[in-house]
């Protein structure tokens, strides 16, 4: 059975392509490379023995979206990634992040109609709750207006997708992710941020390895238990695990409406100088910070309500913080040692 995974490459996608050919899927990569290196497709390979078919295309333009379903006849579903997401980025570029992550995704459902492919899952994100009123978060939670561009575009798509669905016969599972961190347990793939990082992990992996001088944290001024924002972290492979899950669950029709939302986190809210003290816990290191100012368009807190995924689907986070800053901190290591070596 053919699964499409777009965005395959990169963070999220490559471990959810290990977890899709480990569950006996054949995968199907697209990706621009935009924000990820044509090497993971070898590194995928290594962990799994079998290198995934890789297709570079720009999602797009409509031309290349549509070549993939003309070249491979037999995709059953689509496991859609493929999106610019920095926050900070987004507020600088909001055009770039409206034309890459709204008109890739209106391409593909326009090439998956054509080419009578009627499953979807897609990488949405708790972004769409902004800073909800009530905390832990449930997916009866209002959506409220969008804190960045990025958080944005998360929210048009999931509105696009449940028209489409509402319209014909695609079936969907919107996935709203809260914070995955962490890396492969092989240290084989991992997040691998082009450029400075936006998100934490990286940025506090690379600094205790010396590629940056010191982490600043946005803000110590928040209504939090230490003043710095706090996120609900998960670890990336029980992430990806949950969309093999999923796309189970679409594939064997065992969905209650052909349009569902799920919540994937842990439901524990950790704050930045809690991942913080972990990280210095599993490393044995001390990290070099400071605060700066707020960033625009980051939350100043959330985590989820786990709930209804852990019964409906069947699925629960099981890896701990300090287990995935563990991971993260190896695959930094891996990481260096790769570029000594080269």
């Amino acid at each position: 059975m053919k699964i499409l995974v777009t965005g395959g490459t990169g963070y999220i996608g490559s471990h959810t392509v290990v977890e899709l050919q480990q569950a006996g899927y054949e995968v199907i990569i697209a990706d621009n490379l935009i924000n990820s290196e044509a090497s993971v497709v070898d590194a995928i390979g290594r962990i799994t023995g079998i290198i995934p078919v890789f297709e570079e295309v720009d999602l797009a333009d409509p031309g290349q979206a549509d070549s993939v379903f003309q070249k491979h006849t037999d995709i059953k579903a689509v496991i859609h990634f493929a999106a610019l997401k920095a926050v900070g980025d987004s507020v600088e570029r909001p055009l770039e992040y409206y034309r890459n992550n709204i008109f890739s995704l209106i391409n593909l459902l326009s090439s998956m109609s054509r080419h009578g492919v009627k499953h979807i899952v897609f990488s949405s994100s708790c972004t769409v709750y902004g800073q909800p009123d009530t905390l832990p978060v449930k997916e009866s939670t209002a959506r409220k207006d969008a804190e960045s561009p990025y958080g944005n575009t998360k929210k048009i798509a999931e509105d696009i997708l449940e028209d489409e669905v509402r319209a014909g016969s695609l079936r969907c599972i919107a996935l709203r992710y809260f914070n995955p961190i962490g890396a492969h347990p092989t240290a084989m793939i991992g997040e691998l941020p082009l450029g400075v990082p936006d998100n934490l992990v990286p940025y506090i992996t690379q600094t205790a390895i010396g590629k940056r001088e010191r982490l600043m944290i946005f803000g110590n001024d928040y209504e939090t238990k230490d003043g710095t924002p706090v996120r609900d972290y998960i670890h990336v492979v029980d992430l990806a695990q949950a969309h093999v899950v999923a796309l189970k669950r679409m594939l064997e029709d065992k969905q209650i409406s052909p349009w569902e939302i799920f919540n994937l986190g842990t439901g524990n809210g950790f704050s930045v100088l809690e991942v913080i003290n972990s990280f210095e816990k599993v490393s044995d290191m001390k990290l070099n910070y400071a605060f700066t100012d707020r960033r625009q368009g980051d939350i100043e807190k959330v985590w989820a309500d786990t709930e209804y995924a852990n019964q409906e689907l069947g699925w629960k986070a099981e890896r701990d913080l300090d287990e995935m800053m563990r991971s993260a901190w190896d695959w930094e290591l891996a990481l260096n040692d790769r570029n000594k070596k080269n």
